[in-house]
C-alpha cells in the first residue's frame, strides 16, 4: 500500500505539473492575444503594432524611419511595419503570401474577385468588416457607396476596405499636347485619328532632337495585368475597350437578353488588327513583352513616348518633375487627358483594390486597425502625405502651404496613398503656381466632360463559380495569343480559330449563364 501511495503521489504531482504548464501556456497565449489586440504590451493606449503589405511605384521604397511615416504613426498612435512591394511583381507576391498563410495584419488585395482571395474568403480566412463600418465615420462616409457595393463578395458582405478613387478619374489616355502642337495635330477623338497621331509621333521628330528615336505608346504587356483591360495591360487594353465601347469583360445583349463574353465580340478582332499594324510601324516599344510598368512609365518620363494611360491626378506627382529635367520647356498643361475615344471612356468603380484583415487577427486588434485607417483619413493626418512636414517639405505663404515637390517625392510622400487615400479633399494646391492652377482647371474640365459619356463596368461585383475555376488559365491563353498576334508571331486567323473554340467550350457557356443570371438578379430583369 505504501508503494501504491507513493506511486499515486508521484502521479498526482505529475498531473499537477502538467496542469500548471498548460495553465502557463494558456495564460501566455491569452496575454499574447491581448498584446496583439492592443499593441505591444496589452495596454490599449500603447501604439498599435501593425504589419502592412501594399504596392509602391517607387524604385526605392520608404524606409522604416521615413519622416512622413513617423509623422503618420505619431498622429495615429501606431507602429507600422510596412512591406512595400513593387507593382511590377505585386500579383505574384500577393499570391505567394496568401498561400503561405503568414499574412500581414493589413494587406492590399488588388483584385477582390481574384480566385485565390475569393476562395480564402469562402474558407473564412478574412474578417467580414460589414457590421463594423458604421462605427467609423470616415470609412462609411469618405468612401463612395459604389466602391462598397462593387467590392461585395458573393454573400453580399465586404471583406476589405475599398481604397477610394474618383469615379470620374479612372485611368485613360494622357497625350503630350506640346507634341501635338509642334506637329500641328488636333487632339484625337477616334481610334483612326489616334493612329495618325501615333504615326506622326514616330516619324516627325516631336521632341525636336533631330533623330527618329521616339515611340508613341508607353505600353507593355505583363503577366501581372491578366484580366486588366482585356488581358493586354493598361494602354493596349484601353485601345481594345475603345473599339468595343465597354469597360468590362462582359457586354449586355438586349436582343438576346444575356451577357456576351468580351472575347467573342467582333471588335476584339478589329482591335487586334489595329494593334498589330501599330506595333509593326514602331508605335510602341519593340520589347513590349519584357517591359514592366515602371519601365513603360520611364519612357514617358524620359521624353521618349507621347501617350500613356494613367489617372489625371497622378500625372504631376509621378511624371512631371522628371520630364521637366529632360525638357525644361515642358508645362503641366502639356499633359492633356483625352475626354473619350470613339465616344468611350471608362467610369471608375470608385476603388482601386481593398485593404483586407486576416481572420487570424483578434477582434479587438481588427477594430483598432479599422480605427487606424479611419483616423488616417482625417484631413489633418492625410495632409501629412499630401504636404509633408512644415519646414522640411513646405512653408506657409499667405496662409497657403507651398510645398517642395522634389523633397516630397524624395521622401516617398505619395507612396502612402497606396495604403490610405482620401478623395473628397479640394483639388491639390500643393505649391500652386499659375501653371499648376491652369493644369488643375484643365483636369477638372476634362473629368466633367468624361462624366457625361463614361461607361461603367456592368459586371463589377458579379461572380461566376465556373469563372473562378477556369478564368486564371483561360486569361493566360488569351493574353498569350493576343500578344503573339500583335507581335506578328501568329496570324489573325489564329484568333478566329480560338474564338470558335470558346463558343463551343461548355465552361465558357456555363460561365456566361451564371454571369447572366447574376446580372439579371441584381438588375431586376
Amino acid at each position: 500500500m505504501q508503494k501504491v501511495g507513493k506511486r499515486n503521489t508521484r502521479s498526482l504531482a505529475w498531473i499537477i505539473s502538467i496542469v500548471l504548464v498548460v495553465s502557463v501556456v494558456l495564460s501566455a497565449c491569452g496575454n499574447k492575444e491581448e498584446e496583439q489586440a492592443n499593441g505591444s504590451n496589452g495596454n490599449a493606449d500603447d501604439p498599435l503594432e501593425v504589419s502592412i503589405m501594399t504596392i509602391t511605384p517607387s524604385a526605392v521604397p520608404a524606409a522604416d524611419d521615413n519622416v512622413i511615416k513617423r509623422a503618420i504613426e505619431k498622429a495615429t498612435n501606431s507602429k507600422m511595419n510596412i512591406q512595400w512591394v513593387s507593382n511590377n511583381i505585386y500579383g505574384d507576391k500577393l499570391n505567394l503570401t496568401l498561400a503561405s498563410g503568414d499574412i500581414p495584419d493589413l494587406i492590399m488585395i488588388n483584385d477582390p474577385f481574384g480566385s485565390t482571395f475569393t476562395k480564402m474568403v469562402k474558407q473564412g480566412a478574412f474578417w467580414d468588416v460589414t457590421p463594423y463600418i458604421k462605427d467609423y465615420p470616415n470609412l462609411s462616409n469618405g468612401i463612395p457607396d459604389i466602391a462598397w457595393e462593387t467590392t461585395k463578395a458573393a454573400d453580399g458582405n465586404n471583406y476589405g476596405i475599398p481604397r477610394p478613387r474618383p469615379v470620374t478619374g479612372d485611368s485613360f489616355f494622357i497625350i503630350r499636347k506640346d507634341w501635338l502642337d509642334k506637329l500641328n495635330l488636333q487632339v484625337p477623338e477616334t481610334t483612326d485619328e489616334l493612329f495618325e497621331v501615333m504615326k506622326a509621333f514616330v516619324e516627325q521628330d516631336p521632341d525636336g532632337n533631330g533623330a527618329q528615336d521616339t515611340t508613341a505608346l508607353a505600353a507593355y504587356i505583363s503577366p501581372d495585368d491578366l484580366g486588366w483591360g482585356g488581358n493586354l495591360g493598361p494602354v493596349l487594353g484601353t485601345i481594345e475597350s475603345s473599339f468595343i465601347g465597354i469597360n468590362s469583360s462582359w457586354k449586355w445583349d438586349e436582343s438576346q437578353g444575356e451577357l456576351i463574353y468580351r472575347e467573342l465580340l467582333p471588335e476584339v478582332r478589329e482591335s487586334l488588327q489595329y494593334l498589330t499594324k501599330a506595333y509593326s510601324s514602331g508605335m510602341m516599344p519593340e520589347d513590349l513583352l519584357s517591359l514592366k510598368l515602371t519601365q513603360a512609365r520611364e519612357l514617358f518620363k524620359r521624353n521618349q513616348a507621347g501617350i500613356i494611360v494613367d489617372k489625371t491626378g497622378t500625372m504631376r506627382k509621378i511624371y512631371a518633375d522628371d520630364l521637366k529635367k529632360v525638357d525644361p520647356s515642358f508645362k503641366y498643361t502639356d499633359f492633356y487627358p483625352l475626354t473619350n475615344l470613339n465616344g468611350y471612356n471608362p467610369k471608375g468603380a470608385g476603388y482601386n483594390g481593398i485593404l483586407a484583415i486576416p481572420a487570424s487577427v483578434p477582434e479587438e486588434k481588427m477594430k483598432r486597425i479599422l480605427k487606424l485607417v479611419d483616423s488616417w483619413m482625417n484631413p489633418e493626418v492625410f495632409e501629412i502625405q499630401q504636404f509633408g512636414i512644415e519646414g522640411t517639405h513646405y512653408e506657409v505663404v499667405d496662409g497657403k502651404k507651398v510645398a517642395n515637390n522634389e523633397k516630397l517625392t524624395a521622401d516617398n510622400a505619395s507612396d502612402f496613398n497606396h495604403i490610405v487615400n482620401v478623395i473628397d479633399l479640394p483639388w491639390d494646391t500643393t505649391g500652386e503656381t499659375d501653371e499648376e492652377t491652369q493644369a488643375n482647371e484643365l483636369f477638372k474640365k476634362v473629368e466633367a466632360e468624361r462624366d457625361k459619356t463614361s461607361v461603367a463596368d456592368l459586371s463589377a461585383g458579379l461572380q461566376s463559380e465556373t469563372g473562378q475555376k477556369v478564368l486564371p488559365e483561360l486569361n493566360k491563353k488569351i493574353q498569350d495569343l493576343k500578344a503573339k498576334i500583335i507581335l506578328g508571331r501568329e496570324p489573325i486567323e489564329a484568333w478566329d480559330t480560338f474564338v470558335e473554340s470558346l463558343r463551343n467550350d461548355p465552361n465558357v457557356q456555363a460561365m456566361s449563364d451564371e454571369m447572366t443570371e447574376a446580372y439579371k438578379k441584381r438588375n431586376g430583369h
